[in-house]
């Protein structure tokens, strides 16, 4: 919200306060003034002139030769503005002024002709070229025809003006107006309130017999008032009022517009004005929208209305959105002399909808969706025609024809003192509440120290005690609240099992090299559908897809999170980090409907990936890059970490996007819960990558596994025993099946099993393979004996023999 300071001071005492003054008091009771800039520079020697003469340059087909009353003298002035003409009165800039940009105004000849001063154009004089009015926005700015020759044209044209920017939480709709503004400021300084007269001259002309309203729905629109104002005159609003619309960052348009948009900024309630004669009909009917029916807006974009969209229509079609934007069939326009001005209150619920479907946040829509006040929804519609009145020419219809459904009861709030004080912590006295009600201009009933505040309708956040023991708060002074201990019981903080065993894992993979990595939740629709871990992917499992996504690289909630962190290393790696190892620890989210009905489900994951050197030794030259045993070692070493090495093994697995032969799926307790591997060159390649290895796994799962209880193994007392054997085996069989099995079958003697070799070649017949592993056999109360170990030993030969036919090798 901006506020113009000039503008504020026609309502309340600013009491010689500075603008900043002003700003910190505003932000010291709980509205942030985010800037304060001044409106523009004070120019010396600007003043209003009078174009006596306007003749063609002699030299210059482009450029005028003026004779320019300033008051004080008359200055001949060369001008190359193409709307400069005879019985203008213009800003001049007198030799010696500075304007926009250190332009020094100077005596000079131009093409040979004398001139004294430039008339200047609002740009020149360091307006937003935004905001100013069409008719000038090629040319130079010409003042009404009553202004005084040779007056100071810094204020006529608000240049002395300063702005406050106020950046309003979404429940201070009341300070979306001037007048709610002027209510802060006058409780701040505790200074009256000066507010327009809102009363109306009106015909004898009943303004029934020109309209009619009719709502169908009273839910959508509680409200809605016509107004009936005849025989206008559509110009240029008054110098004052187009200088405020300005100010607030409005464009000035016409004498009708302008008055909407100057009550909309000085009430906070918007109006709409209709063209009598273009409406259609002489009735006014307010409905949800059919589907698929279209109106053309003021921006002569054609769009498409769904039912859940309120509409103004003239009882056949609709001519505007209600609370967006209005539609060009019925706009005012130049030969525009009666007018329907509306004021009503409509849903905000339905008016953000509408707003957010058509792409058309306005000044009107941001009030609108936050609610405006009821009580100055009529009040507002007055004001418009007694300035349509003054400064149109119009001539108001007695009454206004309205729908009336609304509520203005206020909120009533019981508060007492003691309570104000337990809670703040002060000594408030009865006094001191009343006299704080009485600057917020709240009305009250007192028994004691029991006060019952009737919250008026402006201040719409107002609605349980506490909220009003934070106005009582905000308005005694945040600064003035002491500091105070918390009383009562307290507990000590603590990590859930859940969070401390997460941040074990954040400890080992950070110990173990890998750099933690944070990724956007969303990803194209591509994206979403890559790399999606078995346990996870299904016939019917789909991404979840956004029903309005602000781009189409963040549409979808992804499956996987490595996509993602394929794209942040390729990011690294173009910026020259060659060697990455990223981890991540996030949520996917889960659903296997196709249109959305419950929210989907929200699993908890660990990704990683990893690429480019693991170990580097320059002084003994050694490197070792990153490979599938790393990352396997990796994920090993974790659940060795977290005691579950003995519930999870990899299996070798086959999956879209990864490499065929270096991919396992990893099990725990006889469920999936990911994989490990390589991503397939193809679509490395996509990613600009080389050899780059990931892991994804369910680490819900894996931290529900782990037991709450430490296990500890105590040191052997006693020695163990180590064999070593190699079978000879087909070439489909997998080390890790035989090591499961050895172990198995070796229990309860035989601790841990190792494979520690593969040969394939010579001395091997075709299609078989060796592989090597080594046996420790323990038993931690005695000493073993050898004819225990031969006989386990033996019993494993003969295992894998009849499961897997293989033979020790010679």
């Amino acid at each position: 919200m901006f506020v113009s300071l000039n503008w504020l001071k026609q309502y309340v005492d600013l009491q010689g306060l500075t603008p900043e003054d002003l700003a910190e008091k505003i932000t010291k009771t709980g509205i942030e003034v985010d800037s304060v800039e001044a409106f523009g520079e004070y120019i010396e020697h600007l003043v209003v002139g009078y174009v006596k003469e306007c003749n063609q340059h002699p030299n210059a087909d482009k450029l005028s030769v003026c004779q320019v009353d300033v008051g004080d003298e008359t200055l001949q002035i060369v001008c190359g503005a193409p709307n400069v003409a005879e019985g203008q009165k213009v800003a001049v800039a007198k030799p010696g002024a500075v304007l926009s940009g250190d332009f020094k105004i100077k005596q000079a000849k131009l093409r040979g002709e004398e001139s004294a001063g430039m008339i200047c154009s609002l740009q020149e004089l360091g307006i937003d070229p935004k905001n100013v009015p069409k008719e000038f926005e090629d040319g130079i700015f010409v003042f009404p025809e009553d202004t005084e020759v040779g007056a100071d044209a810094n204020s006529l044209l608000n240049l002395d003006d300063v702005i406050l920017e106020l950046e309003l939480t979404p429940n201070r709709s009341d300070a979306l107006s001037m007048m709610g503004v002027a209510y802060e400021v006058a409780a701040i300084l505790d200074t009256p309130l000066h507010f327009p007269s809102e009363e109306v001259a009106i015909t004898d002309e009943k303004a029934h017999d020109a309209i009619s309203v009719h709502v169908e729905d009273a839910e959508l629109n509680p409200y809605y008032g016509a107004f009936v104002i005849k025989n206008i005159q559509v110009g240029p609003s008054p110098l004052w009022m187009r200088n405020h619309l300005i100010s607030a960052g409005i464009r000035p348009i016409n004498n009708v517009v302008d008055i909407t948009n100057y009550v909309l900024l000085e009430y906070g309630q918007p109006l709409h004005a209709f063209d009598y004669d273009r409406f259609g009909s002489k009735q006014v009917v307010t409905r949800p929208a059919k589907d698929g029916e279209t109106i053309t807006t003021l921006d002569d974009e054609e769009r498409t209305l769904s039912s859940d969209q309120l509409v103004i229509t003239n009882g056949k079609e609709p001519v505007a959105i209600a609370g967006v934007m209005g539609g060009a069939d019925s706009e005012v326009q130049e030969d525009t002399t009666s007018i329907i001005l509306e004021a009503a209150y409509f849903n905000p619920q339905a008016v953000r909808d509408a707003a957010k479907e058509h792409g058309l946040r306005s000044e009107a829509s941001v009030r609108f969706e936050k609610g405006v006040d009821p009580d100055r929804v009529k009040r507002a519609g007055l004001r418009a025609c007694q300035l349509l009145v003054e400064y149109a020419g119009g001539e108001v219809l007695d009454g206004v024809v309205e729908y009336d459904e609304l509520n203005y009861q206020e909120e009533q709030i019981t508060i007492t003192t003691s309570r104000m004080n337990h809670v703040l912590g002060t000594q408030l006295k009865n006094e001191d509440i009343k006299d704080i009600l009485r600057k917020l201009q709240f009305d009250y009933s007192q028994d004691g120290e029991t006060f019952i505040v009737s919250a008026p309708t402006r201040r719409q956040d107002i609605v349980i005690v506490e909220d009003m023991v934070e106005e009582i708060a905000r308005m005694y002074g945040y600064d003035n609240l002491p500091y105070t201990m918390p009383e009562g019981a307290s507990k000590a903080g603590g990590l859930t099992t859940h969070q401390a065993l997460r941040r074990k894992v954040r400890s080992y993979l950070e110990g173990s090299g890998l750099s933690e990595a944070i990724t956007y939740s969303l990803t194209t629709e591509e994206r979403a559908n890559m790399l999606v871990s078995p346990d996870i992917e299904g016939e019917h499992t789909r991404p979840v897809h956004l029903a309005l996504p602000m781009s189409e690289e963040h549409s979808h909630l992804r499956l996987s999170m490595i996509p993602e962190l394929l794209t942040s290393a390729s990011y690294n790696i173009a910026r020259k980090q060659k060697d990455i190892a990223f981890y991540e620890i996030g949520s996917v989210y889960v659903t296997e409907e196709s249109v959305l009905t419950s929210q989907p489900q929200e699993q908890e994951r660990l990704a990683g990936v990893l690429t480019g050197s693991w170990l580097t030794h320059p002084w003994q030259q050694e490197k070792k890059n990153v490979d599938f045993f790393v990352v396997k070692g990796i994920l090993e070493g974790l659940f060795t970490f977290l005691d579950l090495s003995e519930n999870v093994r990899f299996k070798q697995a086959t999956m879209k996007g990864m490499h065929p032969g270096q991919t396992a799926e990893v099990v725990l307790n006889d469920q999936s819960i990911g994989y490990v591997g390589q991503v397939h060159p193809s679509l490395q390649k996509q990613f600009d990558l080389k050899g780059t290895y990931v892991y994804d796994l369910n680490l819900q799962a894996v931290l529900d596994t782990v037991t709450k209880e430490e296990n500890y193994t105590p040191i052997p007392r006693h020695p163990s025993v180590s064999r070593d054997i190699a079978l000879v085996v087909d070439e489909q069989v997998k080390a890790g099946d035989l090591q499961n099995t050895i172990l198995a079958t070796g229990q309860p003697l035989v601790q841990h099993v190792l494979v520690f070799d593969l040969y394939q070649g010579e001395h091997l017949p075709e299609g078989k393979k060796s592989l090597a592993f080594t046996l420790r056999y323990l038993d931690p109360n005695r000493t073993l004996t050898d004819q225990e170990v031969e006989e386990t030993h033996n019993a494993i030969l003969e295992q894998v023999k009849t499961t897997y036919q293989a033979e020790l090798r010679g």
